[in-house]
Protein backbone atom coordinates (compact mmCIF):
# COMPACT_ATOMS: atom_id res chain seq x y z
CA UNK A 1 0.00 0.00 0.00
CA UNK A 2 1.22 3.42 -0.77
CA UNK A 3 2.32 5.57 1.85
CA UNK A 4 -0.24 7.94 1.61
CA UNK A 5 -3.17 5.69 2.31
CA UNK A 6 -1.01 3.96 5.03
CA UNK A 7 -2.56 3.82 8.57
CA UNK A 8 -1.08 4.53 11.93
CA UNK A 9 -0.82 1.11 13.58
CA UNK A 10 -2.88 1.08 16.69
CA UNK A 11 -5.26 4.10 16.03
CA UNK A 12 -7.50 1.83 14.68
CA UNK A 13 -9.22 4.06 12.38
CA UNK A 14 -8.38 5.43 8.48
CA UNK A 15 -6.78 8.98 7.99
CA UNK A 16 -9.19 11.40 6.26
CA UNK A 17 -7.14 10.56 3.33
CA UNK A 18 -8.74 7.24 2.77
CA UNK A 19 -11.63 8.77 1.73
CA UNK A 20 -11.61 9.25 -1.67
CA UNK A 21 -13.19 12.57 -3.11
CA UNK A 22 -12.28 14.25 -6.17
CA UNK A 23 -10.78 17.17 -4.05
CA UNK A 24 -8.68 14.56 -2.23
CA UNK A 25 -7.35 12.84 -5.26
CA UNK A 26 -6.52 16.53 -7.16
CA UNK A 27 -4.83 17.92 -3.92
CA UNK A 28 -2.59 14.91 -3.52
CA UNK A 29 -1.60 14.63 -7.14
CA UNK A 30 -0.60 18.40 -7.12
CA UNK A 31 1.55 17.70 -3.65
CA UNK A 32 3.30 14.82 -5.44
CA UNK A 33 3.75 16.74 -8.74
CA UNK A 34 5.39 19.70 -5.95
CA UNK A 35 7.81 17.01 -4.21
CA UNK A 36 8.81 16.01 -7.09
CA UNK A 37 9.79 18.85 -9.09
CA UNK A 38 11.35 20.52 -5.45
CA UNK A 39 14.89 22.01 -6.35
CA UNK A 40 17.88 20.18 -5.23
CA UNK A 41 19.97 22.41 -3.61
CA UNK A 42 23.52 21.18 -2.88
CA UNK A 43 26.54 23.86 -3.43
CA UNK A 44 26.55 25.09 0.24
CA UNK A 45 29.33 23.58 2.20
CA UNK A 46 28.11 20.98 4.56
CA UNK A 47 30.75 22.11 7.24
CA UNK A 48 28.81 22.10 10.36
CA UNK A 49 25.78 20.53 9.34
CA UNK A 50 24.67 16.36 10.21
CA UNK A 51 23.73 14.19 6.88
CA UNK A 52 20.67 12.00 7.90
CA UNK A 53 19.54 9.35 6.06
CA UNK A 54 15.64 9.83 5.95
CA UNK A 55 13.59 6.83 5.21
CA UNK A 56 10.18 6.56 7.21
CA UNK A 57 9.40 7.92 10.58
CA UNK A 58 6.16 8.72 11.98
CA UNK A 59 5.36 12.61 11.83
CA UNK A 60 2.50 14.90 13.99
CA UNK A 61 0.86 13.77 17.15
CA UNK A 62 -2.43 13.42 18.27
CA UNK A 63 -1.59 13.99 22.68
CA UNK A 64 -3.85 15.78 24.47
CA UNK A 65 -1.61 18.79 25.40
CA UNK A 66 -1.25 19.57 21.78
CA UNK A 67 -3.09 22.34 19.40
CA UNK A 68 -5.53 20.34 17.27
CA UNK A 69 -6.65 23.45 15.29
CA UNK A 70 -2.67 24.42 14.51
CA UNK A 71 -3.22 20.77 12.73
CA UNK A 72 -0.20 18.63 14.71
CA UNK A 73 -2.48 15.38 14.13
CA UNK A 74 -2.45 12.76 12.49
CA UNK A 75 0.15 10.78 13.09
CA UNK A 76 1.35 9.79 9.62
CA UNK A 77 4.27 7.73 8.19
CA UNK A 78 6.39 10.12 6.29
CA UNK A 79 9.13 9.16 3.81
CA UNK A 80 12.06 11.35 3.64
CA UNK A 81 15.18 11.47 1.22
CA UNK A 82 18.65 12.03 3.01
CA UNK A 83 19.50 15.12 3.36
CA UNK A 84 22.13 17.71 5.58
CA UNK A 85 20.66 20.12 8.46
CA UNK A 86 22.62 22.83 10.51
CA UNK A 87 23.70 21.27 13.36
CA UNK A 88 23.04 24.90 15.36
CA UNK A 89 21.04 27.51 14.31
CA UNK A 90 22.40 30.57 12.40
CA UNK A 91 24.70 32.32 14.54
CA UNK A 92 25.19 36.26 15.06
CA UNK A 93 28.87 35.73 13.72
CA UNK A 94 27.30 33.89 10.28
CA UNK A 95 25.07 36.49 9.77
CA UNK A 96 27.31 38.72 10.25
CA UNK A 97 29.17 37.47 7.28
CA UNK A 98 26.36 37.66 5.20
CA UNK A 99 25.81 40.67 5.35
CA UNK A 100 29.81 42.03 5.47
CA UNK A 101 29.86 39.64 2.28
CA UNK A 102 26.33 40.23 0.60
CA UNK A 103 25.28 44.27 1.56
CA UNK A 104 22.12 42.87 2.80
CA UNK A 105 19.41 44.81 5.06
CA UNK A 106 16.95 42.73 6.91
CA UNK A 107 13.75 43.69 7.05
CA UNK A 108 14.02 45.08 10.52
CA UNK A 109 16.26 47.25 9.61
CA UNK A 110 14.03 48.74 6.41
CA UNK A 111 11.17 49.38 8.65
CA UNK A 112 12.91 50.91 11.31
CA UNK A 113 11.47 48.56 13.94
CA UNK A 114 10.97 45.04 15.33
CA UNK A 115 8.93 43.21 17.95
CA UNK A 116 11.28 42.70 21.30
CA UNK A 117 9.71 41.12 24.59
CA UNK A 118 8.52 43.82 27.39
CA UNK A 119 10.72 42.34 30.00
CA UNK A 120 13.37 43.15 27.84
CA UNK A 121 13.19 47.07 27.68
CA UNK A 122 15.09 49.08 30.07
CA UNK A 123 12.23 50.83 31.91
CA UNK A 124 13.81 53.74 32.20
CA UNK A 125 14.05 53.86 28.16
CA UNK A 126 10.61 52.52 27.71
CA UNK A 127 8.49 55.05 26.75
CA UNK A 128 11.28 56.66 24.56
CA UNK A 129 11.69 53.16 22.86
CA UNK A 130 8.56 51.63 22.72
CA UNK A 131 5.96 53.18 20.14
CA UNK A 132 3.16 50.87 21.14
CA UNK A 133 2.46 47.18 21.94
CA UNK A 134 0.76 44.23 19.45
CA UNK A 135 -2.91 44.45 20.30
CA UNK A 136 -4.00 41.24 22.79
CA UNK A 137 -0.19 40.35 23.40
CA UNK A 138 0.76 43.70 25.47
CA UNK A 139 4.26 41.78 25.83
CA UNK A 140 5.46 42.58 22.87
CA UNK A 141 6.55 45.53 22.15
CA UNK A 142 7.02 47.80 18.85
CA UNK A 143 10.70 49.06 19.06
CA UNK A 144 12.24 51.67 16.90
CA UNK A 145 15.71 50.06 15.90
CA UNK A 146 15.56 46.87 17.00
CA UNK A 147 16.86 44.26 14.49
CA UNK A 148 19.12 41.15 14.54
CA UNK A 149 22.67 43.80 15.27
CA UNK A 150 20.53 45.97 18.12
CA UNK A 151 18.53 42.58 19.45
CA UNK A 152 16.56 44.76 22.67
CA UNK A 153 16.49 48.07 20.54
CA UNK A 154 19.13 51.05 19.61
CA UNK A 155 21.48 50.82 22.96
CA UNK A 156 22.12 46.85 22.26
CA UNK A 157 24.34 45.16 20.68
CA UNK A 158 25.81 41.72 19.99
CA UNK A 159 28.92 42.25 20.98
CA UNK A 160 29.93 39.49 22.98
CA UNK A 161 27.29 37.38 21.34
CA UNK A 162 29.02 35.67 18.85
CA UNK A 163 27.77 32.37 19.26
CA UNK A 164 23.73 33.32 19.55
CA UNK A 165 21.27 32.64 17.28
CA UNK A 166 20.21 35.42 15.05
CA UNK A 167 17.37 36.95 16.28
CA UNK A 168 14.38 39.88 14.39
CA UNK A 169 15.01 37.91 11.46
CA UNK A 170 12.09 37.66 9.00
CA UNK A 171 11.45 33.89 6.67
CA UNK A 172 12.51 36.41 3.73
CA UNK A 173 16.02 37.48 5.33
CA UNK A 174 16.06 33.52 6.41
CA UNK A 175 15.59 32.17 2.81
CA UNK A 176 18.15 35.21 1.41
CA UNK A 177 21.12 34.05 4.15
CA UNK A 178 20.16 30.34 2.87
CA UNK A 179 20.46 30.99 -0.84
CA UNK A 180 23.35 33.07 -0.22
CA UNK A 181 24.88 29.99 1.54
CA UNK A 182 23.74 27.78 -1.02
CA UNK A 183 21.61 25.87 1.28
CA UNK A 184 17.89 25.84 1.90
CA UNK A 185 15.12 26.32 4.35
CA UNK A 186 14.27 22.39 5.86
CA UNK A 187 11.26 21.26 5.18
CA UNK A 188 8.52 21.14 8.11
CA UNK A 189 9.12 17.36 7.47
CA UNK A 190 13.00 17.55 7.84
CA UNK A 191 12.76 19.75 10.54
CA UNK A 192 10.71 16.95 12.80
CA UNK A 193 12.58 14.14 11.41
CA UNK A 194 15.97 15.91 12.76
CA UNK A 195 14.48 17.26 15.85
CA UNK A 196 13.61 13.79 16.64
CA UNK A 197 16.93 12.63 16.97
CA UNK A 198 15.89 9.07 15.62
CA UNK A 199 13.44 8.72 19.07
CA UNK A 200 9.74 7.64 17.59
CA UNK A 201 7.01 10.05 18.85
CA UNK A 202 8.42 11.19 21.92
CA UNK A 203 7.13 14.38 23.00
CA UNK A 204 10.43 16.21 23.46
CA UNK A 205 14.25 15.56 21.47
CA UNK A 206 15.01 13.41 24.51
CA UNK A 207 11.89 12.04 25.30
CA UNK A 208 8.94 12.17 27.17
CA UNK A 209 9.51 14.24 30.31
CA UNK A 210 10.49 17.61 30.04
CA UNK A 211 12.76 17.64 32.82
CA UNK A 212 14.38 14.36 33.41
CA UNK A 213 15.74 14.29 37.13
CA UNK A 214 15.02 17.14 37.12
CA UNK A 215 17.87 18.40 34.57
CA UNK A 216 16.73 21.00 31.93
CA UNK A 217 17.44 20.48 28.44
CA UNK A 218 15.99 23.55 26.63
CA UNK A 219 15.62 27.22 27.21
CA UNK A 220 11.89 28.21 27.80
CA UNK A 221 9.37 30.33 30.64
CA UNK A 222 9.66 28.99 34.12
CA UNK A 223 7.83 31.07 36.41
CA UNK A 224 4.32 33.01 35.78
CA UNK A 225 4.17 34.41 32.24
CA UNK A 226 4.71 37.06 31.15
CA UNK A 227 5.58 39.00 34.19
CA UNK A 228 8.30 36.44 36.42
CA UNK A 229 10.84 34.54 34.53
CA UNK A 230 12.46 32.47 37.01
CA UNK A 231 15.31 31.19 34.58
CA UNK A 232 15.67 28.08 36.26
CA UNK A 233 17.11 26.62 33.09
CA UNK A 234 20.25 29.74 33.33
CA UNK A 235 18.75 32.04 31.21
CA UNK A 236 15.86 34.36 30.45
CA UNK A 237 16.87 35.43 26.87
CA UNK A 238 18.22 33.84 23.90
CA UNK A 239 21.08 31.54 25.15
CA UNK A 240 24.08 30.30 23.01
CA UNK A 241 23.27 27.99 20.32
CA UNK A 242 25.26 24.98 22.22
CA UNK A 243 24.26 25.36 25.72
CA UNK A 244 22.23 22.51 25.96
CA UNK A 245 23.37 18.82 25.10
CA UNK A 246 22.48 17.81 21.43
CA UNK A 247 19.97 15.62 20.56
CA UNK A 248 20.00 11.78 19.22
CA UNK A 249 21.32 13.22 15.46
CA UNK A 250 24.05 15.88 16.98
CA UNK A 251 21.40 18.78 16.98
CA UNK A 252 21.61 21.83 19.26
CA UNK A 253 18.77 23.83 20.76
CA UNK A 254 16.77 22.37 17.93
CA UNK A 255 13.45 23.21 20.66
CA UNK A 256 12.91 26.03 23.05
CA UNK A 257 15.36 29.14 22.25
CA UNK A 258 13.79 30.67 19.18
CA UNK A 259 11.57 29.41 16.78
CA UNK A 260 12.64 28.32 13.40
CA UNK A 261 11.74 29.19 10.49
CA UNK A 262 10.87 26.34 8.07
CA UNK A 263 10.68 26.51 4.33
CA UNK A 264 6.86 25.17 4.35
CA UNK A 265 3.52 27.92 3.64
CA UNK A 266 1.32 27.12 6.93
CA UNK A 267 -1.95 25.82 6.54
CA UNK A 268 -3.41 23.57 9.41
CA UNK A 269 -5.09 21.08 7.27
CA UNK A 270 -3.59 20.67 3.84
CA UNK A 271 -1.19 18.17 5.01
CA UNK A 272 -3.59 15.56 5.87
CA UNK A 273 -4.04 14.49 1.75
CA UNK A 274 -0.68 15.66 0.86
CA UNK A 275 1.68 13.35 -0.01
CA UNK A 276 3.30 11.31 2.38
CA UNK A 277 6.92 11.83 0.37
CA UNK A 278 9.14 14.18 0.79
CA UNK A 279 6.09 16.43 1.79
CA UNK A 280 7.25 20.27 0.85
CA UNK A 281 3.82 22.22 2.45
CA UNK A 282 0.91 23.87 0.47
CA UNK A 283 1.75 25.53 -2.89
CA UNK A 284 0.88 29.01 -1.57
CA UNK A 285 -0.38 31.04 1.25
CA UNK A 286 -0.21 34.07 3.98
CA UNK A 287 1.98 32.88 6.49
CA UNK A 288 4.98 30.67 6.93
CA UNK A 289 5.74 27.76 9.43
CA UNK A 290 7.94 27.65 12.54
CA UNK A 291 8.89 24.85 14.70
CA UNK A 292 10.38 24.67 18.16
CA UNK A 293 9.10 26.97 20.69
CA UNK A 294 11.19 29.31 22.79
CA UNK A 295 13.01 30.82 25.63
CA UNK A 296 9.10 32.58 25.87
CA UNK A 297 7.18 29.48 25.97
CA UNK A 298 5.24 28.34 28.99
CA UNK A 299 2.73 25.31 29.14
CA UNK A 300 0.52 27.82 30.71
CA UNK A 301 0.33 29.85 27.60
CA UNK A 302 2.16 27.50 24.91
CA UNK A 303 3.74 24.80 25.06
CA UNK A 304 4.78 24.69 21.54
CA UNK A 305 8.38 23.41 22.31
CA UNK A 306 6.95 20.16 21.78
CA UNK A 307 8.75 18.26 18.74
CA UNK A 308 5.10 18.01 16.76
CA UNK A 309 4.03 21.63 18.06
CA UNK A 310 3.86 24.31 15.09
CA UNK A 311 2.78 27.31 14.25
CA UNK A 312 3.43 30.47 12.26
CA UNK A 313 4.13 33.96 11.27
CA UNK A 314 3.86 36.63 7.98
CA UNK A 315 6.76 36.18 5.73
CA UNK A 316 8.03 39.65 6.91
CA UNK A 317 7.95 39.51 10.70
CA UNK A 318 10.31 39.32 13.19
CA UNK A 319 10.84 39.59 16.42
CA UNK A 320 13.52 38.73 19.30
CA UNK A 321 13.20 35.12 19.66
CA UNK A 322 12.72 33.90 15.63
CA UNK A 323 15.69 32.60 14.04
CA UNK A 324 16.37 29.60 11.60
CA UNK A 325 18.82 26.86 10.67
CA UNK A 326 19.56 26.02 6.71
CA UNK A 327 19.31 22.56 5.17
CA UNK A 328 20.95 21.38 2.15
CA UNK A 329 20.34 17.88 -0.25
CA UNK A 330 22.69 15.29 -0.57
Amino acid sequence: MKPEFQLFAGLGRPHPCCVPSRDRAEVLAQSRAASEKRPFIRSGSSAEMVKLDGGRFFMGTEDKEGFAADGEGPVREVTLSPFFIDRHPVTNEQFSEFVRASGYRSEAEVFGWSFVFQGHIPRERYDQLVDRTAPGVRWWCKVKGACWKHPEGPDSSIEGRPCHPVVHVSWNDAAAYAAWAGKRLPTEAEWEYAARGGLEQKTYPWGDELTPGGRHLCNIWQGEFPNTDLAEDGFSAPCPADAFPPNGYGLYTITGNAWEWCNDWFDPAYHITATRANPVGPPRGSQRLMKGGSYLCHRSYCNRYRVAARTSNTPDSATTNISFRCARDV
